[in-house]
């Protein structure tokens, strides 16, 4: 008999928006609005029903929002919610560590003096930072 598990939070948050176009989308509208041909002409190799697939599913996870800008035909601007601009951090994340191993890829880079960024995880009660060791919970990721 299976037996009925709670799912984990990465498998949740991979459900929202698991797979390569969503991400791509989303990083497509991290820097505002934009338009279906906009999209279609930003995101190299997408086929314009996995962009509506993609969008549609986006919004229904409310990670994305539509807002009509014509009425006939009926057209829509796309646009994150606040939900799709918190995964900007994830996607550096993400990017920084696809980065490691391309040759011609420039790491994110602290503006002030151009030294290349590590992410680290922050306690704001304790003002700390907290190593991968002294962090627990429930989000099925183990630290080592």
């Amino acid at each position: 008999m299976a037996s009925a598990r709670t799912p984990r939070p990465l498998d949740a948050a991979l459900g929202r928006v698991g797979d390569r176009w969503s991400l791509l989308l989303v990083e497509a509208l991290l820097d505002g609005p934009r338009r279906f041909n906009e999209l279609a002409d930003d995101i190299h190799g997408i086929a314009p029903n996995i962009l509506t697939d993609r969008l549609r599913r986006l919004e229904r996870v409310a990670v994305v929002r539509a807002t009509p800008y014509s009425e006939r035909p009926l057209r829509h601007q796309y646009e994150l919610t606040a939900d799709g601009r918190e995964l900007a951090g994830v996607l550096r994340l993400l990017a920084s560590w696809g980065a490691r191993d391309a040759s011609d890829a420039e790491p994110l880079r602290h503006a002030t003096c151009g030294t290349p960024m590590e992410a680290q995880w922050y306690c704001p009660t304790c003002a700390r930072t907290v190593q991968d060791e002294q962090g627990e919970g429930s989000s099925g990721l183990r630290f080592v």
